[in-house]
Order: C-alpha cells, then sequence, then structure tokens
C-alpha cells in the first residue's frame, strides 16, 4: 500500500486514544487519511492523540463516545456531522472501525448476568447500532472493519461471553458485505491473537505464565503486540484490498496452526 493511498478520505476509529484503536489511526494517517477517533472516559490520552495525528500534517478529532450506550448514538452522530461541516466541509466520511471494547474475564458458571449484559451491549448491539446510524453518512466505495478475536476460532476457558459477541460481530460483518455492497462498501473482520495491551494487562498480571504459553503455540514465538494490527486494518480500508469483503483475517502469529 503506497504512501497518501488515503489522501482525502476520512475515518472514524471508535477506542482510538489507546491501544490497537490508538495503532490504527497512526497507520491510516500515514497512508494519508484524517480521523475521527473516539474516547470513552481518557480525554487526555484522547487529545493527545489528536495532537499527535496533527503533528504529521493531518486533520483529527476526538469525540467521547460510549459504545455500550446505544441510546448515545443518535447525538453522536450529530456531532460528527457537525466535525465533517466545521472540520472538512463535508457531509460524509469513507472509513468505519469498529475497534472499542472491554473485555471480562469469568468461567460460565461464574459469569453474571450483569457483566454478560455489558459485553452484548459494547460488542454486539454497540457494533451493529453504530455500522446501522453510521451507513446515511458513509460515502459509497466506503470501507467497514470490524475488530474481532482469535477467541472465535480457538478457546481459552473464561472468555465464553465475550467471545460469543465477537462471533456474533464476525456473523454480522457478513450479512453487513452482502447488504451494503451494491453501494461500493466493503465489510470485514480483523481478527487479533493474544495482545500484550491493556486490554490483556490483568489477565496477564493474574497468570504471568500465560504468555509464556501463548509465544510457545505461536509460530511467530511470541505474544502480539498493538502495532501488529493496525497495518492490516489500514491495508482493508484501501484500494488494494477492495476485491476483499465478507472476510475474517486473523492476525495472530500463527496461534495454534
Amino acid at each position: 500500500m503506497s504512501q497518501g493511498m488515503l489522501n482525502g478520505k476520512i475515518a472514524l476509529v471508535t477506542g482510538g486514544s489507546r491501544g490497537l484503536g490508538r495503532d490504527t489511526a497512526f497507520r491510516l494517517v500515514e497512508k494519508g487519511a484524517d480521523l475521527i477517533i473516539t474516547y470513552r472516559s481518557q480525554s487526555k490520552a484522547a487529545d493527545s492523540v489528536v495532537a499527535a495525528l496533527g503533528d504529521k500534517g493531518r486533520k483529527a478529532v476526538a469525540l467521547q463516545l460510549d459504545v455500550a450506550e446505544s441510546s448515545s448514538f443518535d447525538s453522536f452522530y450529530t456531532r460528527v456531522k457537525d466535525a465533517l461541516r466545521t472540520v472538512w466541509e463535508r457531509d460524509s466520511f469513507d472509513i468505519l472501525v469498529n475497534n472499542a471494547g472491554s473485555g471480562v474475564h469469568g468461567m460460565i458458571s461464574g459469569t453474571s448476568e450483569e457483566a454478560f449484559d455489558l459485553m452484548v451491549n459494547t460488542h454486539m448491539k454497540g457494533v451493529f447500532f453504530l455500522t446501522q446510524k453510521a451507513l446515511p453518512i458513509l460515502a459509497d466505495g466506503g470501507r467497514v472493519v470490524n475488530i474481532s478475536s482469535g477467541l472465535t476460532r480457538f478457546t481459552f476457558p473464561g472468555y465464553a461471553a465475550y467471545a460469543s459477541m465477537k462471533g456474533a460481530v464476525e456473523v454480522f460483518t457478513r450479512y453487513l458485505a452482502k447488504e451494503v455492497g451494491g453501494r461500493g462498501i466493503t465489510a470485514n473482520i480483523v481478527a487479533p491473537g493474544a495482545i500484550d495491551n491493556d486490554f490483556n494487562k490483568a489477565a496477564f498480571d493474574h497468570n504471568p505464565q500465560v504468555k509464556d504459553i501463548i509465544a510457545s503455540q505461536t509460530a511467530l514465538g511470541r505474544v502480539g503486540l498493538s502495532e501488529d494490527i493496525g497495518g492490516v486494518v489500514a491495508f482493508l480500508c484501501s484500494s488494494d484490498a477492495g476485491w476483499i469483503n465478507g472476510q475474517r483475517i486473523e492476525a495472530s502469529g500463527g496461534m495454534f496452526l
């Protein structure tokens, strides 16, 4: 993918203030895109990302959003439209990356209904309706990339609720690809393997040996990093990936092959 391939494109990346979302934002900027990132509570981190993206010569805006609160999506998109008009003098954007999320860890026997509902609202209902409400202002020929998990293919006890919602998102993405294909919009999944970042910090801190186990079961011999993922997302947003549609791409370094 050549430098500048996304010039003139505007990407909306949820959870762009940290981790995979942050790396994705920078990879998209490297290819020439401008950014709208969202954050749930870390406004200072989001402002730092916006400033860093600006230093690279691209326009960027940070907006607050809790993807688990679907009742807030109409007002969120009102703010998106305001930003598009004010900053870009446009009424549409080109790329939607549904990245924001949280995890719960617990065996099926110990998973509370509250924790289960949080996973539904964050990873299934949130992705479904945030995408639905984006479609009227997502430009024809656009891109949707949804972030799933390697845990939809392989299993670690304790992730049933989280992985089940990611599995639902994968099915949703195939249906989305079918329904919006007539507008030239593609929809794909990126499924990271285990990533050593703040998302998994608690699990890794609780069981330090897990990282060694994962590395031993990964063809490339290590646990993944946030920077292993953003380039895959950026590729799927490019014209080079225009004929990839409705697909799940696992970026795990070859876990459990």
